[in-house]
């Protein structure tokens, strides 16, 4: 039986989930509509067949063709629904699993053949055919979603660690296979408790033809890659890391998408998604697409991507990619290819609107999610409300922190006294913006080498750097963001084509490093002064900023409560004896955390548990303690008044 095309055939069951209304085709065409997911793409509607939805509003025809019905163009065609765009109908031999493409009839009389841009599931690369697909999965994550309003709150601990599912752990018995999301489940699962991050990011597991781009070119809107799985795999994924009390970040690209013929490019033979001038709709450095977010329809299909992945997968959070190349027509282009906006700005003022409109509609539906952008720019108000100007998201990734400390970090010791500026720089801007500070996978890659080969100095050193840099992150204002390998101290590049290397994990100073990595989780989570005015200027207090002679910095952290923490950093491989520090409160000052224990694969050099402050001022505070120091490593003390008896 043929489609549904002119009002004869088979008629889908009055009030269907998946009907177009009168409204939805309304918010659709004003660029409101968040739930497309329901209303386009392919339904199964049990023994009446499956339901097809697609918009292409220039197109002279469109029929679905599929192994149900030979790839035969003639055998279902598609009508429009009224003057919407949108071409529907109901094809009887499609079900679950069956595989199928949109066969597009240009107004030109050209045919394309194309992917389902709603398809809820796809065919593994290199094959790029859509699957019929029914999502229905048994949850099992009710806890976590009744009580996971906090867990990524400003007040709260977010230690996230960043996840490439191909090359996090690979097959044992199959080396080089890749595990599948309900075989890698387990296995992650055990390792994030184990070594105490709060979130999981996982790099974007929507459907991409090039595994080498990481999901960074995304076909697959509302699909997961068919690389780990099914659908479910992913669910069942999800729901095992949320019964386990961890979080789950998605990756998210709506900044630009890929050129190959099958997908959203030039979809009914114009330029529908894009924009159709390259000075506009061109991204020069990925040859990709760029969102035309002025097409109401567009903006439709994002928003509902994005609603997708928080409702119907159960995501906690999108970290929003490459936000900075959305905000500026400019960007990456000289004069001449680019088009100011209508007030002769670099603005683009489209975007802006959208993700402001995505922001207030994800907040308005999912209070209890996150979302953060990669914006590496100084672009005011990127995490302030909407009604204040701002774009609306919880976080933005701090790029200038990454930047400055690594190049900082590079250095050798000897010559870090003459780039102080380049780690205090920071006090002048941290609470700007509620800020994630990540050291993410962007630095282990392009011939950047590992964090550990970066780190200068012998092996010690090497280890003793990385070990500072982890202790230095954690204890500034700001959530947490490590990639996969850096907790291990991989030694070589991270690569899509294998997995970590777990096996320097039998080495002694690599498993002293995962040991101080799941310390400094523990501690952060623990340590109300670590995490609870994250985003307050009164939760940061400069001990000693200055002292770029001898590269040595401090600083307290501070608890809504009144807590304290003292974190003192010794950027050289020179113990610091007898260094004096002023303090607030008199009393014990203890060392709940030193890099440089032997356990973790330092020295040992230490304050024997802890100083007592004397009421001597210094450095503006009416107590001082009399400290160590010990090489390249960071100290933490924690204020008890009562000694901690």
């Amino acid at each position: 039986m043929t489609a549904n095309q002119t009002g004869s055939g088979p008629e889908p069951p009055v009030g269907a989930p998946w009907e177009l209304s009168d409204e939805d085709i309304y918010l659709f065409n004003e660029g409101t509509h968040r739930r497309l997911a329901e209303k386009l793409g392919a339904h199964q509607l049990g023994p009446a067949g499956t339901a097809f939805a697609v918009w292409a509003p220039n197109a002279r025809a469109v029929s679905v063709i599929g192994d149900f019905n030979g790839w035969d163009p003639a055998a279902d065609p598609l009508g429009p629904r009224d003057s919407s765009g949108v071409w529907v109908g109901v094809v009887d031999g499609a079900a679950p699993g069956h595989v199928y493409k949109y066969a597009i009839t240009t107004a030109g009389g050209e045919r394309l053949d194309k992917a389902d841009p709603y398809a809820f599931a796809a065919e593994c690369a290199p094959r790029t055919g859509s699957v019929v697909w029914d999502l229905g999965y048994d949850w099992g994550d009710g806890e976590w979603m009744a009580n996971r309003a906090g867990k990524a709150a400003l007040d709260a601990p977010v230690s996230i660690y960043e996840v490439h599912l191909g090359s996090w752990m690979r097959s044992p018995e199959h080396p080089g296979e890749v595990l599948g999301y309900e075989e890698i489940a387990p296995l992650l699962v055990r390792h994030l408790i184990e070594t105490g991050f709060t979130h999981v990011e996982l790099l974007p597991v929507m459907e991409h033809p090039f595994y080498g781009s990481w999901g960074y070119q995304t076909t697959g809107y509302f699909a997961p890659t068919a690389r780990y799985g099914t659908p479910q795999g992913l669910m069942s994924l999800i729901d095992q890391l949320h019964q386990a009390g961890i979080g789950v970040l998605l990756d998210w690209v709506p900044s630009h998408f890929p050129t190959d013929t099958f997908a959203l490019g030039d979809f009914d033979g114009t330029h529908l998604y894009e924009h159709a001038d390259p000075r506009q709709g061109f991204h020069p450095d990925w040859k990709s697409y760029i969102f035309n977010y002025g097409r109401n329809e567009v903006r439709s299909f994002l928003l509902s991507s994005a609603e997708h992945w928080l409702s119907t997968y159960h995501a906690d959070g999108l970290r929003v990619d490459a936000v900075a190349s959305m905000l500026y027509l400019d960007y990456s282009r000289e004069g001449g290819e680019w088009i100011p906006n209508r007030f002769g700005g670099r603005e683009n003022l489209e975007a802006i609107e959208f993700l402001r409109q995505l922001n207030i509609g994800v907040y308005g539906a999912h209070p209890d999610v996150q979302t953060m952008a990669e914006e590496s720019t100084a672009w005011p108000g990127v995490s302030r409300p909407t009604d204040h100007g701002g774009l609306g998201f919880g976080y933005k990734w701090d790029m200038g922190w990454m930047h400055d400390t690594l190049a900082y970090f590079r250095r050798d010791p000897v010559h870090r006294r003459h780039h102080h500026s380049q780690l205090t720089f920071r006090g002048l801007y941290a609470f700007t913006e509620n800020y994630v500070m990540p050291l993410s996978h962007d630095e282990v890659v392009h011939g950047k080498g590992s964090l550990l080969g970066a780190m200068p100095g012998d092996d010690w050193q090497k280890f003793a750097n990385l070990r500072l840099l982890y202790g230095y992150q954690y204890a500034l204002p700001g959530k947490k963001l490590l990639f996969m390998g850096d907790e291990i101290g991989q030694w070589q590049e991270w690569s899509h084509d294998r997995s970590l290397d777990w096996h320097l994990l039998d080495h002694a100073p690599h498993a002293g490093l995962l040991r101080f990595v799941s310390d400094l989780n523990r501690i952060y989570r623990e340590e109300p002064a670590l995490h609870e005015l994250d985003a307050e200027p009164s939760g940061f207090e400069w001990a000693h900023a200055g002292d770029a002679s001898h590269s040595t910095l401090s600083f307290l952290r501070r608890s809504k409560g009144g807590g304290a923490v003292l974190v003192v950093c010794n950027l050289t491989p020179v113990p610091r004896h007898n260094m004096l520090l002023g303090v607030p409160e008199p009393g014990y000052w203890r060392e709940i955390l030193n890099s440089d224990a032997t356990v973790y694969g330092g020295s040992g050099v230490g304050n024997l548990g802890g100083v007592e402050a004397q009421a001597i001022p210094w450095h503006g505070q009416p107590q001082t303690v009399n400290l160590t120091a010990p090489p390249l490593a960071v100290v933490l003390f924690r204020y008890e008044p009562d000694g901690g008896t």
